[in-house]
């Protein structure tokens, strides 16, 4: 009978090599850009080969919204509302915000190279935008389902305004993260703004 191991090994030898190219795709691209990442670029700062790049991907928007879509599915682990015993909805949402703001300190490449994306316009969108738009879409859906968890008396209307507002606001608190640093902290203004959504929902649903 033949030993399935040269297949594992070359299996494992892939997944290695694409993780390589990610995380050298990452520093590339947080350091220059979007325009300023080249599969050269990732090529040098990874060791490997252009031809492997290829291999794994079709081209450097590929890999880019590769890029997003691993950062992503590591940040949308943390988009979980805690359970009951955690303690009231305000403290459900203030940790769950905590969390949110350090898987992003953790990963920021959706995120960073995201934004970058989406506020670009280009002749050819690239598959990078797209995959970033789709996974923002994902996270509005994620959120508005925390606020009508949390608050079952708004309405579709209110419980999409306050998630509108939500991303909006986390949205600026990155940037200024991005623009300055370790001095600010990310964490706590997270914190703060979970509870500021959060009070706003609870009078909105109180006067309904």
């Amino acid at each position: 009978m033949s030993s399935p191991q040269p297949t594992r090994r070359k299996r494992a030898n892939g997944v290695e090599s694409r993780q390589r190219i990610l995380d050298a795709a990452v520093e590339i691209a947080g350091e220059r850009g979007y325009d300023g990442t080249s599969i050269a670029a990732v090529s040098a700062k990874c060791g490997l080969p252009a031809s492997s790049i290829y291999w794994h991907f079709k081209d450097k928007d590929d890999l880019i919204a590769a890029v997003i879509e691993r950062s992503f599915e590591a940040w949308l682990r943390a988009v979980e509302l805690p359970g009951e015993e955690t303690g009231t909805s305000r403290e459900r949402v203030t940790v769950m915000a905590a969390n949110v703001a350090k898987s992003l300190v953790d990963a920021p490449d959706f995120l960073r190279l995201g934004l970058m994306l989406a506020l670009e316009r280009r002749p050819t969108e690239p598959r990078g935008r797209t995959v970033f738009l789709q996974v923002r879409h994902i996270t509005h859906q994620k959120i508005a389902e925390v606020a009508a968890t949390l608050f079952p008396g708004l309405d579709e209307q209110a419980v999409d305004t306050l998630t509108t507002y939500a991303i909006a606001g986390a949205d600026g608190l990155f940037v200024q993260h991005e623009i300055n640093g370790d001095s600010v902290d990310l964490v706590a203004l997270f914190e703060l703004h979970a509870q500021v959504v959060h009070d706003v929902a609870a009078r909105l649903a109180a006067s309904r």
